[in-house]
């Protein structure tokens, strides 16, 4: 490595360690002023916006997307264009969180008699409590840092990370507030993996058993390779006369017992496979399978599915299904 890149990595961490040793700080700091903040929005019945300019105004579009998706309905209102139209977007009373890094912005500050007038109670994030802003906020969060991380100290950098920090509390601190659950979460996330793992169940994209290779313990390695290619799932169950579950044998169990001595083929089934493997069941949620498959010092791609208080056979899992999407 070169003495430039051994340099630019070790900057990349001081960067990286100054913004959360400044977000530490940043939480120590909160007090009445955030349950404040807190007892505002969950006052209102109606929206709530999020304004800002600049690199301000690039935390305040994701912090209302986080309040959105959490059960605090959220738009954000540009500074600039606020004064162009956008206004429009008030109905009396909705509160405001205005984000400046100086407090002094000019853009926000000519808003501010603009907010009295739509009854919005504001909450400022500001990096100067002492500024206009936070002297004609109602609430001021204190989101100041001693120096940004950036080599110059000059780029938005610290100061944006805490600012969008303390967003991010207070909408953690409104879910545990409304009372708001994973499913109305899902409701708000039907899309994507995060989607997927939310609203599905390992029943919706497993393989049922008429369509895994399925093998009995008196089976040979050679017939369940058959099997195996036959349905190429990347494992056979093996299950007993009343279909329960016994064991399984992957792909990779084959490949390691082929890389051994012997007549490999004619083993029986019965004395390679896993017995007792690790399951799920049908009804169980599909990110809730995923941990199972993810979440342990070895991954695991296939997870036989039984059915619930039984060892009954109903299908396969693989991780592959459980990242495809589906469009049936």
């Amino acid at each position: 490595m070169t003495e430039n890149a051994s340099s630019g990595l070790e900057i990349g961490r001081q960067a990286m360690r100054a913004e959360a040793t400044a977000i530490e700080i940043a939480a120590e700091r909160l007090g009445v002023e955030f349950e404040r903040a807190l007892e505002i929005i969950l006052a209102a019945n109606s929206k709530l916006v999020i304004c800002g300019i600049g690199k301000s105004g690039h935390i305040g579009g994701k912090l209302a997307a986080t309040f959105s998706s959490s059960g605090t309905p959220s738009v954000f209102l540009h500074a600039a264009e606020a004064i162009h139209g956008d206004l429009g977007v008030y109905q009396p009373g909705d509160p405001t969180i205005v984000l400046s890094k100086s407090g002094s912005t000019a853009e926000v500050m000519r808003l501010m008699p603009m907010f009295k007038k739509f009854e919005s109670p504001v909450i400022a994030i500001v990096g100067n409590t002492d500024s206009p802003i936070a002297q004609a906020a109602d609430v001021v969060l204190d989101a100041s840092v001693e120096k940004e991380a950036d080599p110059l100290n000059l780029m938005p950098t610290t100061s944006s990370t805490v600012s969008l920090a303390m967003g991010d509390a207070l909408a953690a601190a409104l879910v545990k507030a409304r009372g708001f659950t994973a499913e109305e979460f899902a409701a708000f996330h039907p899309g994507g993996q995060l989607g997927r793992n939310l609203t599905m169940q390992v029943g919706d994209v497993m393989h049922p058993s008429d369509r895994v290779a399925c093998a009995s313990a008196e089976d040979t390695l050679r017939e369940v390779v058959i099997l195996m290619t036959r349905f190429p799932l990347g494992a056979a169950c093996v299950v007993d006369s009343h279909n329960k579950l016994q064991g399984i044998i992957t792909d990779g169990d084959i490949r390691r017992l082929l890389s051994g001595d012997g007549d490999i083929l004619s083993k029986l089934v019965g004395d390679c496979m896993t017995q007792s493997p690790i399951s799920t069941h049908s009804n169980v949620g599909l990110g809730q399978a995923l941990r199972i498959m993810e979440d342990r010092p070895s991954q695991i791609s296939v997870l036989p599915v039984l059915e619930e208080g039984s060892s009954q056979f109903l299908g396969l899992l693989r991780l592959h299904d459980a990242y495809q999407p589906s469009f049936s």
